[in-house]
This record gives structure tokens, sequence and C-alpha cells, in this order.
């Protein structure tokens, strides 16, 4: 039920001379001349072709394949299929491997738009839904320091994730740099495992860039450091992670924990949350998240999976202990017939939209605007069978 998952890249169908590189978007054929010039212009109205040329670059989709036939053959463009229909106005795209694939970097209309800086990380996590890999990828860096200056001023928010995007030490202080140079009004989450903050020199930049609105979501397992190792599957992590929130705190920034809800790290939640308000009252906000059924999550399922609905007292619990300190705390990846009533104040719809769904069994439910629903992976693999839609009562 609902709607598929976005189909973020692609191979091209067909192109004429257009190169590598990231783009502009307009669905606008009669902006000035010099605007047009730096844009492409994705056509889905066959009956404007005869305004088009003024664009350098034309994205055509394969339903409006008729525009082909009335191009010059000097005119550049790439031929996408359907599944792309959804690019909009002032979105921006990337052309790549030599004019040959096709991907989506951020959308306007949407409120979820991250970066993928790395796919490089010094963790190892059980349920990593971005596997590392040790490959020299900073060509994503490059993509990102030239998508920024394209993003649209009035945008809210932006991501920055990885793998570990820290690993790039002064490259990714400069791509933040830059995000608060073109859009100072817009607010930066960063996803980090914190352990590049234990360097001094790091930390200090980090905080030097002094940014209105930018914080650092950082995951945290367990109390028990051992456990916690386990969990990221790298000795001495949890050690590093303190420090590492610890030293932010210490330049007044903003910091985030984030505890993935799982088998593993259900077992001390409720004592992780004492050792966080014993510890790091400080912290600006605490995220309780639920599993992302992607990555070496499938692999690890026999020592991650637990039904929401049997860990629902043990969340209720632990967010009692957090809310009796006065903690800021948020509820995500959740569905709302599977948590208690009493944990409602702190619940959000939080999946990114281009991969949210809903199970068949929702489709009755008079809540499902407000429920988060499903990650697209949960909704082919595993999720809860204990779900119990809201019904309207009938007399």
């Amino acid at each position: 039920m609902g709607k598929s998952m976005l189909k973020l890249s692609g191979r091209i169908l067909k192109s004429n001379g257009v190169s590598d590189g990231i783009y502009s978007v307009s669905t606008q054929p009669n902006i000035p001349l010099v605007l047009a010039r730096k844009r492409a212009y994705v056509c889905k109205d066959p009956t404007l072709s005869n305004e088009i040329s003024n664009f350098n670059y034309l994205i055509i989709t394969e339903s409006n394949k008729i525009i082909l036939d009335k191009l010059s053959k000097n005119q550049k463009y790439i031929l996408v299929s359907d599944d792309f229909g959804y690019i909009g106005n002032l979105d921006i795209v990337r052309v790549i491997n030599g004019g040959t694939y096709f991907g989506s970097v951020f959308r306007a209309s949407s409120s979820h738009n991250s970066f993928l800086v790395t796919e490089q990380c010094n963790h190892y996590c059980l349920m990593c839904s971005q596997p590392p890999k040790k490959i020299d990828d900073s060509y994503l860096v490059s993509e990102i320091e030239h998508a920024i200056p394209l993003i649209p001023k009035d945008t809210q928010e932006i991501g920055f994730t990885g793998g570990e995007p820290t690993l790039f030490g002064d490259r990714f202080i400069h791509l933040l740099q830059l995000a608060k140079n073109h859009l100072p009004n817009t607010s930066i989450h960063i996803l980090s495992n914190g352990r590049t903050f234990t360097n001094h020199d790091f930390v200090t930049k980090y905080a030097n860039i002094d940014h209105h609105d930018m914080m650092v979501g950082i995951p945290l397992y367990s109390d028990d450091p051992q456990l916690h190792d386990y969990i990221v599957q790298a000795k001495g992590a949890f050690d590093e992670t303190i420090i590492g929130i610890l030293n932010l705190k210490k330049l007044k920034q903003k910091v985030e924990i984030r505890i993935v809800l799982h088998k593993q790290s259900i077992k001390r939640l409720v004592e992780l949350c004492h050792f966080i308000t014993r510890n790091l009252l400080f912290v600006d906000h605490v995220a309780l998240m639920g599993l992302e059924m992607m990555g070496f999550t499938r692999a690890n399922l026999d020592k991650l999976w637990i039904d929401q609905f049997e860990y629902k007292d043990i969340l209720s619990e632990a967010i009692g202990v957090l809310e009796k300190s006065g903690m800021n705390i948020s509820i995500y990846n959740h569905q709302l017939c599977l948590i208690n009533e009493d944990v409602l104040p702190y619940y959000r719809k939080s999946i990114s939209d281009w991969k949210n769904e809903y199970a068949k069994e929702c489709q009755d439910c008079n809540k499902i605007d407000a429920c988060g629903g499903f990650f697209s992976s949960g909704i082919k693999h595993k999720y809860s069978q204990n779900l119990k839609p809201f019904l309207l009562e009938t007399e």
C-alpha cells in the first residue's frame, strides 16, 4: 500500500552531448535566457517544445520522447525513464559515468534532503544501512561542493551522512563552511559516530564555523561499553564516543544522541537512559529510532529483530526516565499502533518520503496520516505481525 520507493538513480536511455556534472533543474520555459543557460530544463509538456531552445540541457522522460523529433541536432539532452517523472523545479541532479548514469541529488519539494559524504567508516555496525566500503569516494565531496551553491536559499534543513563524514577532516569542515556561506538560514544535521571529535584541532575547527543551527547526531547503544562496542563492531568506540560528545558540549555545540532499537540495544535501554540522565543531561536531543531493514540488518536479522510490540513497555519506561529529567525526546520510525499512549507526545512522523510506505494492514486505519508508517525495505522483508489499525467506531 502507499507510494513506492522513489528511484534515485538509473541508466540514461539516450543522450546527446550532455557531459558529467551537477545540474540545477527548471520546469519553467520562460525564465530569462541568462538563467536558462545555467539550468537543465525538464520538459513535461511536448507542446512547449518550441520554447526550449534557450536551454543548454534538456531532461526528457520516456513518455515525452516525441519531443526528440522536434529538437535540432545540436540540442543537448538526456532521455530517462518515467521513474524520474518526479524531478521538479529547483531540484538538483547529477550525470555521471561518461553521461550514461543519472541521479537525483536534491529535491526542492522534500523536507528530507541528506548528502552522502562517504561510504567509508571506522565502525562496522551490526545494523548498518549503508555498509562501509574501503574506497576512494572523495568525488562525492566534490559533487556536494558543486551542489550546495545551487540549493534554494529558503531550504529549511539539509543533512550530511555516511559512512563517517568526519573522516574527511578539513575537507568536511570546508563543506560545512560552504553550506553556511551559501545557505545562512538553513539548519544542518550531521550523522556521525562522534569519534573524530576526540581530536582537539578538529572539534575546535568545527566549533569555529559558528553556525546558528548545526547539530551532530551521535549513536549510543548501551551504558555497557562492551555491548556498545559489540553493536558497532569497533573496540574502544564507547570511550571515544563519550569523549567526542563531551568535547562538543564543552565548546557549546549541539548534540543529539541516537539510539537504534533492536534486540541488542533493548537489553539495557532503560539503564542507558539512566546513564544519559546522570552523565549526559546537557545533550540537546535524544532520539529513539526503529530499525531500518537495509544493509547489514538483513544479514544479522537473527541478532537484531524484535517485534516493536514486544518492547513497547520497555520503551515507555525508558522514555519515562528521560522525561523526568526534562530531556528533549523524540521517537522515530515506529508505527502508532505499536507504542503505548504515554509516549505519544514524543512521537514523530520521521521516515524520509522517498522510502516511506504502509503495510496492507494499514489500508483502513483512520490514523494513517498521523502515522510514520514503514521503511520500504521493512515492507518487503519483515515487520510486526501485531499491527492493529485504528478503525472508525460503528454503531
